[in-house]
């Protein structure tokens, strides 16, 4: 069987299409070469642990490595020094080749539990005796260590480490420490459990800033694809399609993985996608996307959690989904910190941004889920449905002409302010049951602003661009106009669509079209 593409714990070279890690690798090692302790703190499915094992076999051929995971060790084992002591010591007799046969003896004792009134210091004077017998400088990287994160026991292992890594220069120490998990254990406070109290700051701050992008650039993701077609020959534009996977996920692993995952195995055999070669193209692209926002896996139901978790971070993306108000990014916000730490929004030029456009639809299907229920937007949808498809095409300008005599009749009464916050929203609570289950929609996060807005509509391979606006005046208008003719030149296509939140008294209501250039806009006014 040859290799795939996997999605599922760590990715092994001989098995698996992967990006090239190499320089990742060289950069993390610059920093042992220096003595660095550091933590590498990713959202999950981020590639840690694929790295941390490259890492471990780059490393072995100037170190001494030592490579453990706390994943292996239970709670029971962080109840105690004496318990984690014996733990740890299995951990160290488990995964390292080369320790001096007197260490070895000793560890075994610690492992076994027979060393009386055993504690982290006395563990530590052992290991410190390791590092000065060992013939080559030692290198400890410890992968999952957030899992133990919320334990006094833990913060006293952290303080051993930092102890020695201090004394040094007069201690046999190792030569670098490597903490790897979700949490930066810099700070145990950085683990929020709201039903505990938190522990006090961690004694981790003699760790550096890890600044390696872990993320995979465009080459990253056109070396890997390359080496695919070497193998299968689809003819795919290989640009094409790596630009395409890199603009939807910004390069988070486990996406860019996932959808390399379905367009091979999935997407190809599909109806109207026969084999690869027909599947690895721009509609076959599309498909996957549809599949893979409608999903449910562990990264989006974590995703759910920390929204459900964390109120203020709910307010701030429903903000940047629904209303565009842009918010200042803020390091020192204790919810920004965290929804950045769990990859869900980052700092674009000092403003936050969610992270990736997989990431904001399956938001924007979250929230649009919660309406459901109670939106009488959404149930003229759903009774509206079936008159608009015609010959399995979408109609989007009946769509907007329904809208329009549906906005109208709801919300004709309500203020300017409150169309200002909802009227998006209410569009694509009217458009989900109408595309449901065939189509998609996404958001173009380059145009989303506080007026102006454009919805993407895929449906059955066919495209349409909707520009959703706050009405402004006649000279904004037509920018606006401009604005989605020259945005249709990028689609490719001649025809687009226009809904206009109007406040003037005086508007004219309905569907209208006009002509800009060769293209075609239909225009809605509510």
């Amino acid at each position: 069987m040859g290799k795939t593409f996997n999605t599922d714990g760590y990715c092994d070279p001989k098995l698996h299409y992967m990006v090239n890690l190499d320089t990742r690798l060289r950069e993390i090692k610059s920093m042992v070469d220096a003595g660095k302790y550091f933590t590498i703190n990713r959202a999950r499915q981020y590639g840690k642990t694929t790295v941390l094992t490259a890492l471990a076999d780059y490393l072995q051929t100037e170190y001494e490595v030592i490579s453990l995971d706390f994943q292996g060790l239970s709670y029971a084992d962080f109840e105690s020094e004496y318990s984690f002591a014996a733990a740890f010591s299995r951990q160290i007799l488990l995964y390292t080749e080369h320790i001096p046969d007197e260490a070895e003896e000793e560890l075994k004792q610690y492992s076994a539990g027979k060393i009386e009134g055993a504690t982290l210091s006395r563990l530590f004077v052992l290991l410190s005796e390791l590092c000065r017998k060992s013939e080559r400088k030692i290198v400890m990287i410890i992968d999952e260590v957030d899992s133990a994160s919320n334990n006094q026991v833990f913060v006293d292992f952290l303080a051993q480490l930092r102890f020695y890594y201090l004394r040094r220069g007069r201690t046999p120490a190792f030569q670098s420490v490597i903490l790897a998990g979700v949490y930066d254990v810099r700070s145990v406070r950085g683990k929020i459990r709201p039903d505990e109290d938190h522990l006090e700051n961690s004694p981790w701050n003699i760790a550096a800033d890890f600044l390696v992008d872990m993320s995979f650039s465009l080459d990253d993701i056109e070396g890997m694809l390359k080496e695919y077609e070497n193998d299968h020959h689809t003819g795919m534009e290989l640009n094409l399609i790596a630009g395409m996977i890199h603009e939807y996920t910004s390069g988070y692993p486990y996406l860019v993985s996932r959808f390399c995952n379905y367009l091979d195995e999935r997407v190809a055999g599909m109806k109207g996608f026969p084999d690869k070669s027909s599947a690895w193209t721009k509609a076959g692209f599309y498909e996957a996307e549809r599949m893979i926002v409608k999903e449910d896996n562990t990264l989006y139901q974590s995703l759910i959690r920390k929204i459900e978790l964390y109120p203020e971070l709910r307010s701030i993306l429903y903000e940047l989904l629904f209303t565009g108000k842009p918010i200042p990014y803020n390091a020192t916000s204790s919810y920004m910190k965290t929804a950045a730490m769990f990859g869900i929004i980052r700092n674009e030029n000092d403003t936050a941004a969610i992270s990736n456009r997989i990431f904001e639809s399956v938001l924007y299907n979250y929230f649009i889920t919660e309406e459901f229920s109670v939106s009488r937007m959404y149930r003229m949808g759903v009774q509206e449905r079936n008159q608009f498809i015609v010959g399995g095409h979408l109609d989007i300008r009946k769509v907007l002409e329904k809208f329009v005599e549906a906005f109208s009749d709801l919300y004709g009464d309500k203020d300017d302010t409150f169309l200002e916050d909802v009227g998006r929203r209410y569009f694509i609570l009217f458009l989900k049951p109408i595309i449901n289950g065939i189509g998609n929609y996404s958001v173009e996060s380059r145009t989303r602003n506080n007026e102006r807005m454009d919805l993407v509509i895929y449906y059955m391979g066919e495209q349409n661009v909707i520009e959703l606006k706050i009405w402004r005046g006649n000279a904004y208008n037509e920018r606006g106009e401009e604005q989605l003719s020259n945005y249709l030149e990028y689609f490719h296509l001649t025809k687009g669509y226009m809904l206009s939140f109007n406040f003037n008294k005086k508007k004219e209501i309905g569907v209208k079209e006009i002509k800009v250039g060769d293209k075609t806009l239909i225009e809605a006014v509510v």
